[in-house]
């Protein structure tokens, strides 16, 4: 294995999915958020005693409008973030043009801190402040401590939805059946199965994006989305039994 084979592997760059790997964190995160909203949703209306009919109204109400918020709130932020930077990067050029000593005496201690001294500081301050755009560039990362926001706002926003209403579907899906077909079964109990096994798949993908323990990544989402869960099918249970 060759070292660049080698530490992109380590970074998790290897997979199908490095491709898409800006936009799979906020894919991920979107699912768990619609998934596990619509299932406290669906457990409210459960503990309830509601019918399918009201479930999916409730349902995919919550799926729609929390699902356009979620998104409309991924692409503000990403977009907020991308308006910052070219922000601080207009002031920085303004400070290289009008105040080139001090934004060169900048550099110069930045290169210092680093260990650098003598000749090779100066070539290499030299060096930097050669090119503008170079020069503006090493401000942003190393005074301002500012990267550079690469995804699109919009593109953001999409996957945040498009997420959310697929997994946030998932605990749907029973009732939908139910209502059209009729089902001779346990919906809620069939819901909840389907359910978690999302949430396990979800866990585990987000696992991979954080590079944390597979198994720490499916227990904790499932822990979350089930406590969400409970909390939900309760509420319902004590306001259905306070008016009936």
């Amino acid at each position: 294995m060759s070292k660049k084979h080698h530490e992109a592997h380590l970074h998790g760059k290897t997979s199908f999915f490095s491709k898409f790997q800006e936009y799979i964190g906020e894919f991920i995160y979107g699912g768990i958020d619609g998934s596990v909203t619509t299932f406290a949703v669906v457990a409210g209306a459960a503990g309830a005693n509601l019918d399918s009919a009201v479930v999916i109204i409730l349902g995919f109400a919550n799926l729609f409008a929390d699902g356009f918020a979620m998104s409309v709130g991924s692409y503000l932020s990403t977009k907020s973030e991308k308006q910052n930077y070219e922000k601080h990067k207009a002031i920085e050029y303004w400070e290289v043009d009008h105040l080139p000593e001090k934004e060169r005496e900048e550099i110069r201690e930045i290169y210092q801190a680093k260990g650098f001294e003598g000749e090779l500081l100066e070539q290499v301050v030299d060096k930097i402040t050669e090119d503008k755009d170079r020069w503006v560039d090493v401000m942003m990362k190393e005074e301002l401590e500012m990267m550079e926001e690469t995804k699109s706002p919009f593109q953001m926003g999409l996957v945040t939805f498009i997420s959310f209403l697929l997994m946030g579907f998932i605990p749907l899906i029973v009732y939908v059946i139910d209502y059209t077909r009729g089902l001779d079964a346990d919906l809620f109990l069939y819901s909840s199965v389907l359910t978690f096994v999302a949430f396990g798949a979800i866990g585990y993908a987000k696992s991979y994006v954080t590079s944390t323990s597979r198994v720490r990544g499916v227990l904790e989402t499932l822990f979350l989305g089930g406590s969400a869960a409970v909390l939900a099918y309760y509420v319902g249970v004590i306001l259905e039994s306070m008016i009936s």
